[in-house]
């Protein structure tokens, strides 16, 4: 490997080979006037390689993810043997601090991309993100969850007809990878643009903090690095235990009526086309009326609430395997 003498600069920081540095992006004050800064932690090798972003908390509920990557730093998996490792835990501090998804302002973080430097609150963080901090990254992992309810079984999520990205969820290797096209406004879609190569990895629930997820979404960053012979020496790759599961298609099955909703079918779940995925009953015992499976496929997010209403999504299921 050849050394590299290049000083990465970040909102005007130099980070030298071989060096870790914490750089705080200041974003705005709060009503308190309290100002509020996300910490950015790069750390670089001595030796010529490619940069990799590991992003959470783009919602500020999600938790899993954030603490996906506050592991990732404890543990030093951020060291790289080549190349520099830039973690942004939690990037969306607004909802952190409130529980909630959204930006004060209303908004989703995730659909004000690429943003703008005179826009909204949201729309302007997310422009310093994509002026101030992609233009470095060759590579990006945003970690997210379900919704509050919503538990998503461990997926990756990426374009379809990406041969690279393909190779880069293989390495990955989580139980399902999801193909799903570019939504506008999007984190994923305006890193794209710029040819930044992303990975989407999705897992567990909002406000919820999941060990199995988080055990995924680790293992599964340790091997991505290692397919960029980015991982350190001192870190060992675990193969993963099943084959990945390739889902061109899928879709939301809805609650026909409102009630208590009695889950039958846990996550990853294989079932068969009209098989009793749950009920939904009244609370008189009057009412049970099954959830039935509209085709074969895969259970790979169900809806963990007690109570759902009618049209809520109860749970998402493959409709079309990869090569079917």
């Amino acid at each position: 490997m050849e050394f590299t003498s290049r000083n990465l600069k970040i909102l005007g920081k130099s980070v030298i080979p071989g060096a870790t540095k914490t750089i705080e992006l200041k974003i705005a004050k709060l009503h308190t006037m309290t100002q509020l800064k996300i910490p950015i932690i790069v750390s670089r090798s001595v030796y010529e390689g490619p940069t990799v972003l590991l992003t959470a908390g783009l919602h500020g509920d999600e938790l899993t993810g954030i603490e996906i990557v506050r592991q990732i730093i404890r543990k030093g998996l951020n060291y790289p043997e080549r190349g520099t490792i830039i973690c942004m835990p939690l990037v969306n501090v607004f909802g952190f601090v409130n529980q909630s998804r959204d930006f004060p302002d209303g908004r989703d973080l995730n659909r004000v991309f690429p943003g703008s430097a005179n826009g909204s609150l949201a729309s302007r963080f997310a422009y310093r993100i994509m002026n101030d901090v992609i233009p470095t990254v060759d590579y990006v992992i945003d970690f997210h969850a379900g919704g509050r309810s919503r538990f998503n079984a461990p997926q990756i999520r990426i374009e379809p007809n990406n041969h690279e990205l393909d190779d880069l969820a293989d390495a990955f290797s989580t139980q399902f990878l999801l193909y799903s096209n570019n939504i506008d406004g999007s984190f994923r879609s305006s890193c794209d643009k710029l040819g930044k190569k992303y990975l989407l990895f999705e897992g567990g629930k909002a406000l919820d903090i999941n060990t199995s997820i988080i055990e995924e979404g680790i293992k599964g960053t340790v091997r991505f690095l290692d397919k960029l012979q980015m991982l350190h020496k001192n870190f060992s790759v675990e193969k993963p235990d099943k084959k990945m599961i390739y889902i061109e298609n899928s879709t939301w099955i809805r609650a026909q009526y409102s009630g208590l909703l009695h889950n039958f079918t846990p996550n990853g779940t294989f079932v068969k086309e009209g098989e009793t995925l749950g009920i939904i009953t009244d609370p008189y015992g009057l009412v049970e009326e099954p959830i039935l499976a509209p085709n074969d496929g895969y259970i790979i997010c169900e809806n963990q609430a007690s109570i759902v209403f009618q049209g809520d999504a109860v749970y998402h299921i493959s409709t079309q395997l990869k090569d079917e």
